[in-house]
């Protein structure tokens, strides 16, 4: 099957044919560990864990690296607000961070590099930039000389007068150029810092990933992602270094996914509306996050609300309702419409769709053959995904509290004594009484659907949690 992905370095779509067919390389850019991730740090990371799941099967070895930046201006800021040490405060907030993405069944990435551990090979790339012309030391400071690269701008597409005024430049008499950025800058003695030959210091943000990718991955990839605000300067910098240092092209591919805006309006500090992942847990299962996120096309802004939220975990709910509580797995089909979206530049909302006809498709049919092949389908689509995930009894039973394990109302046992007489009933061709028992159930936030298997329940959800404002801050690039 051919993959079309949209590279913004060309700004088209494009087959997507790795320089090695034995062996796809893929990086993306990951959190700034201060705090708890928000809402548009989960974005990238379920957008890239549906394609890694789809090269997988298309590719022999597919090398999948996802960074932990831990060398930040922020971080230092917050450490000093807790009293702790910066990577007593890092660790915290990466485990949390790996801990909310596997909430949202994300896989982890095959490498996790952190930038504090690749500092020599950070070094070392600077140094390779002073040698080839690209960079010079001053003041402390070592800065990319954007006039260097001619072709500086290619990925953004900006002119370079837009870049200088839209990239806020810090005004510095030791730079050459306005656009120059900066590599290492010196630490003082309440900052970290690492001995160079520039003098103790840190490095600036963008030769980080240039570095951790140069040194796992190699000095060219096939894809990089991240969000859309990455573009520039961060992305448009990182292709500096590498391919200053280097020479060839630094990265084949370059996916990025759409804003994410919160009721309308975009996230900010001002208007309260950041909604951390794992605020959002306590109140939704992962895989509905994950639904949400999927809903709309990963190159399209996203307008995440608590609304979208209820219909993906009603949608969720109808596809948990096709698949049987128990029995022997399904055979190995491959669903071929839902791969076949994905394929095309990763059309979820397409594979969504798909994978709701399979559905429905199997709560219509009796054929015992028949279903067995629509479920391995239906199961196959869903893998790509990274949905179903959980137990079909449990989802239907947990209902809305599935986030949190607790159920509400009358018991498993009483349900199943209320769905047995409606049975009952049903087979006496007594149907007032079995649609009487219908209600009662109803009344009780108890849903059931009749198929060709049988008849299953699931709690009705309550009214949508309340609109709550995040207690912290963002994190994240």
């Amino acid at each position: 099957m051919t993959i079309r992905l949209h590279n913004t370095l060309s700004r088209q779509k494009e087959v997507f044919v790795p320089a090695d067919l034995q062996r796809v390389t893929m990086y993306v850019c990951g959190p700034t560990v201060y705090n708890y991730v928000h809402i548009g740090n989960a974005r990238p990371v379920v957008v890239f864990d549906v394609l890694y799941r789809l090269l997988a099967r298309h590719f022999p070895q597919v090398i999948y690296a996802r960074n932990i930046t831990d060398v930040d201006d922020k971080i230092n800021a917050a450490a000093a607000a807790n009293g702790e040490a910066i990577r007593v405060l890092a660790e915290r907030f990466a485990a949390a961070y790996r801990e909310d993405m596997a909430q949202l069944n994300a896989l982890p990435p095959g490498v996790e590099p952190w930038a504090t551990e690749h500092v020599p090979q950070m070094i070392a790339l600077i140094e390779c930039l002073i040698e080839r012309g690209h960079a010079y030391a001053a003041e402390g400071h070592v800065l990319f000389h954007v006039p260097s690269l001619p072709d500086y701008g290619k990925l953004s597409g900006r002119h370079r007068e837009d870049m200088i005024a839209g990239a806020r430049v810090e005004v510095a008499p030791y730079k050459r150029d306005p656009a120059d950025f900066v590599l290492w800058k010196p630490s003082t003695a309440a900052q970290p810092g690492w001995e160079s030959p520039w003098g103790v210091g840190r490095p600036g943000w963008h030769i980080e990933c240039t570095a951790m990718i140069n040194t796992h991955l190699g000095p060219s990839i096939d894809i990089h992602g991240g969000g859309q605000d990455l573009i520039f300067p961060h992305h448009e910098n990182e292709i500096a270094q590498g391919e200053g240092a280097h020479g060839g092209q630094y990265c084949r591919y370059w996916l990025h996914n759409g804003y994410v805006t919160v009721d309308g309006e975009k996230m900010s500090k001002s208007l309260g509306n950041f909604r951390t992942v794992r605020d959002l847990l306590q109140h939704y299962p992962g895989e509905v996050i994950r639904y949400a996120l999927l809903a709309g096309h990963y190159r399209k802004p996203l307008d995440f609300s608590l609304s979208a939220l209820d219909q993906a975990r009603a949608a969720l709910d109808r596809l948990y309702a096709s698949l049987p509580a128990t029995g022997s797995p399904p055979p190995k089909v491959r669903a071929e419409a839902v791969e076949a979206a994905l394929a095309d530049d990763l059309n979820t909302p397409l594979a969504l769709a798909c994978l709701h006809e399979t559905a429905s498709a199997l709560r219509k049919c009796s054929d015992p053959d028949e279903q067995s092949r629509l479920l391995a389908v239906l199961r196959d689509g869903a893998d790509l995904l990274g949905l179903l995930q959980a137990d079909p009894t449990q989802w239907r039973q947990q209902g809305g509290m599935a986030a949190t394990g607790q159920a509400s109302g009358p018991s498993p046992e009483q349900i199943e004594a209320l769905i047995a007489a409606r049975q009952a009933a049903r087979a006496a061709r007594d149907f007032a009484r079995a649609d009487a028992l219908r209600q009662e159930l109803a009344a009780l936030g108890i849903g059931i659907e009749d198929s060709a298997s049988g008849t299953t329940w699931h709690r009705l959800h309550a009214e949508p949690v309340a609109s709550r404002r995040a207690q912290s801050g963002p994190a994240g690039q």
